[in-house]
């Protein structure tokens, strides 16, 4: 491929791959595209080429000092796309892994464990007034986003009926071309704001959470744990745990009833919601730009040298489709394992909230099928429609009956 192709690549429907992935693959695996900025940058679709580069420290995300490709048009979007929501909270070096180290005690099998219980309670409370509204329901609204919304508002410990606030501030931080940037800057101070708030509550009345935690082992000695600090991890927290996870529901459910064989065989065998979640991950193909990453030094990928201070794009769904580590690529296979997809990213800035995702989804699947097994889509396949603009990828809606 000669030419420099525009993202996001152009795709036959709302759950199908764009064709130019497996020719890219094939032919130019290191290629030029052009993003919605209008700036250039690299674009990897080989499941290796995108691994080593995300596993490999010296590369991060940009901040707003690189100079890097922007991924927003000027006067969209707002600070997290811009890239200064890790000015602060370190995304290099050892002041990464020092963050990473302290956040990510909060993320443990064992009280991923402990949640598990409330959000299945969550759940099937949502179930029962989808259930009162009456059919047909638009599932993302109803169930996919109130659901991991109400579990970050639990994790960072601020009151549950915010949460709507919540989802609105994610919005204008992920959307690149649905708000202004005054709007996405609007929404970011008044953000600011009301964590300010909320730490300065949580310093003077601590509590289980995940804030807490973090100020008791600044207490304990812990390095680095200013109010910006915890600002910043804040905002990083509620822009990862829940918008992706909401929109991964939907998407999840969404593949699952396009061919209604796969909840059928799911009624028969709820064992393999684990499986099928992580299928359902690899297989989506709409999970945004794809990840940003400036590299501060020469690096060789696929047989040609990328030269410091270029901008890499990495094409997670491409990479997670790629024939010579998965087989039957394209295939939604319910029990696929060994399953190291990568949607979740590599390396040392892998998504530490993976676990919970996979709790969320997982128990989102199993109450849906508990509660609602003739579930299905109420419009045809192809009347589903994606979230233009969106850094995570989404549906606009996912309209079930049962």
């Amino acid at each position: 491929m000669s030419e420099t192709l525009r993202l996001p690549l152009p795709a036959e429907g709302p759950l199908e791959p764009p064709a130019a992935w497996a020719e890219l693959r094939r032919e130019c695996p290191v290629a030029t595209v052009r993003l919605p900025s209008g700036d250039e940058a690299t674009f990897l679709t080989r499941y290796d080429d995108v691994r080593a580069l995300l596993s490999d420290p010296r590369f991060a995300r940009p901040t707003s000092q690189d100079g890097a490709a922007r991924l927003a048009p000027e006067g969209a979007g707002g600070p997290v796309v811009d890239g200064e929501l890790h000015d602060v909270v370190p995304d290099r070096g050892e002041g990464h892994q020092r963050w990473r180290r302290q956040v990510g005690k909060y993320f443990t099998a064992k009280r991923m464990t402990a949640l598990r219980p409330s959000i299945t309670e969550r759940a099937d409370r949502l179930v029962d007034a989808m259930l009162e509204q009456g059919q047909p329901a638009e599932l993302k609204g109803a169930f996919g986003f109130p659901l991991p919304v109400s579990v970050i508002c639990t994790i960072l410990g601020v009151p549950a009926e915010d949460a709507g606030r919540f989802s609105h501030w994610s919005d204008a931080f992920l959307n690149v071309s649905r708000w202004t940037k005054a709007e996405s800057a609007a929404a970011y101070t008044e953000f600011d704001a009301y964590m300010s708030r909320h730490i300065a509550g949580v310093r003077a009345r601590p509590g289980d959470d995940l804030l807490s935690m973090l100020i008791a082992d600044a207490s304990g000695g812990e390095e680095g744990v200013s109010d910006a600090w915890l600002l910043r991890t804040g905002m990083g927290l509620l822009v990862a745990g829940h918008e992706t996870t909401a929109n991964a529901i939907g998407k999840t459910v969404a593949m699952l009833l396009a061919d209604r064989t796969r909840w059928e065989r799911l009624l028969a065998q709820p064992e393999l919601v684990r499986t099928t979640v992580d299928e359902a991950l690899r297989l989506d193909v709409n999970l945004g730009f794809g990840l940003r990453r400036y590299l501060t030094d020469d690096v060789e990928v696929g047989g040609e040298t990328l030269p410091r201070g270029a901008t890499v794009v990495c094409a997670l769904p491409a990479a997670n489709r790629d024939a010579t580590v998965f087989e039957d690529p394209d295939e939604m296979l319910l029990s696929r394992s060994p399953n190291p997809h990568l949607a979740f990213g590599a390396g040392p800035h892998a998504c530490l909230g993976q676990s919970l995702a996979r709790t969320e989804l997982q128990v989102a699947l199993e109450v849906l099928l508990r509660r609602l097994p003739t579930l299905r889509l109420a419009v045809p396949v192809g009347e589903l429609r994606r979230v233009e603009g969106l850094l995570v990828g989404g549906l606009s809606e996912v309209l079930v009956a049962w």
